[in-house]
């Protein structure tokens, strides 16, 4: 399934890449394995022998099979069921192609999140593979020592799973070994820096093996192989480490053993509130490479969530369909992925949303004359200014700037706005010296002037039949966007059209952003909370510490930390209140950031930003598009916290 493999090429990758690993096996060298069971039952439509030999090898105790699942998708942004059902046909499929049901997992791409781990072990997984590097980069109270053993991860329910620690520093050393670009004293020197005068576990490659005597295309600087045998500089790499006093080749079960050591055995949350996602290798490579980039990933995430909709509502319990749609939830489909594979991909989804709907009010609702005062809404305006208010909601808007948000005001939570825009000159910090908005769009193109919806409107209002609702309507023609507010009851929603010319083009695109009141929340208990691929909430308390999942890493990475919010809900709250922050997958799988910047003067900047499009080293441009369209809704409540 590698995305830059094309299918005719597939024969090849497993003679070059794939039987290797059964040969190395049956010379006495302790390996794992880990597949996908759709790779397995693809090995098996093409080579049915290497399947055999892998069962044999099992059989013989010459090979651990690892597990990850019927596709592999990255958990943290499918719903709780899908993953639910990724794991129980994989291990189906495991048991009828091999005959075992794994003890151990790799997590897919080392995506993590704490909804991840319950998972793993409500299917009864015996530990998970997971990246050190990462978690430990986010948690700094650890101690260095615990690379070296096993620890237990900790699940959204505060259940534990043994942990058996990647590295992503060592397997690229690996790599570049094979590769030529060490010589094995230079390899062996780093490896041998990690001993230690007790036992200690370190693992040596946890990583693709289709780079190995095969080059898959993806990048013009990848190292040529020419007349070298790689998997031949593998195997002596085995075999003198075998033969080494100061180090043991062994099974990656056996690392289990030292769950009991002094080191080892620590309960860990690897997600952080600066990281509630880790992934594996540096920072380029995050969560948002499977969500918002790639040939159309946000779309195509779209169209997986209608199909996953479609089947909870029927109650469709067939595996056929399941196993069809955790095939298209692939993580291959949203990176490298070919253009013929592409096309043939693309061919299997069909959206069947009418966004259109959302903008066009009903027939019933009649335009008001300002001001209106009403049994339900009161609605007037001045110069600047468009204000709506009830019984239990205050939103002030500001005309001269696209309709963005003053202040929203949940009257039974609080009597002051829970969110809103802070001027000018809010903060003595010159970085931020600038305003902050809510209700907006910002649009970033690369070399260009950022594109908003700042610019004065005049409204269109509209309220129902019967006075309970108000629709608020506003059209910025030269930025490409409408905006359609809708009032209603204790609840406030936002609908974004976005109209970008000249095709699919690099651009990061953040369709809503929210800037909360700071004054009103409790800097101490301030907390937000998600789903991250299970229906169980992960919390987590902000503290005062800087987060900026938005934060650029460099040109070319426009984001390097998300949400998965896979249920649609991102709640921001303290110890008496919360804001929920609610949008359709279906609608558009919108991905949600974090922003909380603390003052030196006890001031913080605190923001919700949603995102439609990201921009790394998979964003493919599309200029067959004719007008690149994206649509976004959130809608926002609050309440209070129960005694």
């Amino acid at each position: 399934m590698y995305s830059s493999i094309e299918v005719e090429e597939r024969a090849l990758v497993i003679k070059s890449c794939y039987w290797p690993l059964i040969h190395m096996a049956e010379q006495n060298i302790p390996i794992g394995i880990e597949a996908s069971a759709v790779t397995l039952e693809i090995i098996d439509q093409i080579d049915p022998e290497w399947i055999v030999a892998l069962k044999r090898n099992i059989q013989n105790k010459q090979t651990e099979f690892i597990g990850s699942g019927y596709a592999q998708l990255i958990g943290p942004l499918v719903p709780s069921d899908v993953n639910r059902w990724n794991q129980k046909l994989g291990l189906d499929v495991y048991e009828e192609l091999l005959g075992v049901k794994p003890s151990l997992v790799l997590v897919n791409e080392m995506a993590y999140s704490g909804g991840m781990a319950s998972h793993y072990h409500e299917v009864g997984y015996d530990g998970i593979i997971m990246e050190w590097n990462n978690p430990r980069s986010a948690h700094p109270e650890w101690e260095n020592e615990w690379r070296y053993f096993p620890q237990k991860a900790i699940g959204t329910g505060g259940e534990t799973i043994p942990l058996i620690w990647a590295d992503s520093i060592a397997f690229q050393k690996f790599q570049r070994f094979v590769h030529g670009e060490f010589t094995l004293t230079e390899f062996t020197a780093y490896l041998q820096g990690q001993a230690s005068d007790s036992d200690r576990y370190f693992p040596l490659y946890s990583n693709d093996v289709e780079i190995f005597n095969y080059r898959p295309g993806r990048y013009s600087t990848e190292a040529h192989f020419g007349e070298n045998d790689e998997w031949k500089r593998i195997i002596e790499l085995y075999k003198y480490l075998d033969q080494q006093e100061w180090c043991e080749l062994v099974y990656p079960s056996q690392v289990l053993g030292g769950m009991e050591c002094n080191p080892g055995g620590n309960s860990l949350k690897l997600e952080s509130a600066s990281q509630p996602i880790p992934v594996k290798k540096q920072v380029k490579y995050n969560i948002n490479r499977w969500a918002l980039t790639g040939r159309d990933d946000l779309n195509i995430n779209t169209t997986c969530y209608q199909k996953y909709s479609d089947l909870v509502n029927s109650g469709n319990q067939s595996q056929d369909v399941w196993i069809e749609l955790c095939y298209q939830w692939s993580s291959d489909f949203r990176t490298h992925i070919t253009m013929k594979r592409w096309r043939e991909y693309k061919s299997s989804l069909t959206s069947k949303k009418d966004h259109h709907k959302m903008f066009k009010a009903p027939s019933n609702w009649d335009s008001l004359d300002l001001p209106h005062e009403g049994p339900t809404w009161h609605v007037y305006q001045d110069s600047n200014h468009l204000s709506a208010q009830s019984r239990s909601l205050k939103v002030m808007f500001n005309m001269h700037k696209g309709m963005t948000i003053n202040a929203c005001t949940f009257k039974a939570v609080i009597d002051q706005p829970l969110f809103g825009t802070l001027d000018h000159g809010y903060y003595d910090d010159i970085s931020l010296g600038a305003d902050f908005f809510s209700g907006h769009s910002i649009i970033e193109i690369p070399g260009q002037h950022k594109i908003t919806d700042l610019a004065k409107v005049s409204p269109r209002v509209l309220l129902d039949e019967v006075g309970s609702g108000i629709q608020i309507e506003a059209e910025n023609s030269s930025a490409g966007i409408s905006s359609m507010i809708m009032l209603e009851g204790d609840v406030l929603s936002i609908h974004k059209h976005l109209r970008l010319s000249n095709g699919r083009r690099l651009a990061r695109v953040h369709p809503l952003i929210f800037t909360l009141n700071e004054q009103v929340w409790d800097q101490n208990t301030l907390f937000y909370a998600t789903q991250n691929g299970h229906e169980s909430f992960e919390r987590h308390l902000i503290k005062n510490r800087q987060i900026d999942h938005s934060q650029s890493f460099s040109l070319l990475i426009s984001a390097e930390n998300a949400l998965g919010a896979t249920g649609g809900i991102v709640e921001i709250g303290d110890s008496d209140k919360i804001l929920r922050f609610q949008h359709d997958p279906q609608q558009a799988a919108l991905i949600p950031f974090i922003v909380y910047r603390p003052m030196p003067d006890g001031k913080a900047l605190i923001r919700l930003m949603y995102s439609a499009r990201e921009i790394d080293e998979t964003f493919m441009e599309n200029s067959n598009v004719k007008e690149d369209e994206i649509w976004a809704s959130v809608q926002v409540t609050a309440s209070q916290v129960e005694e």
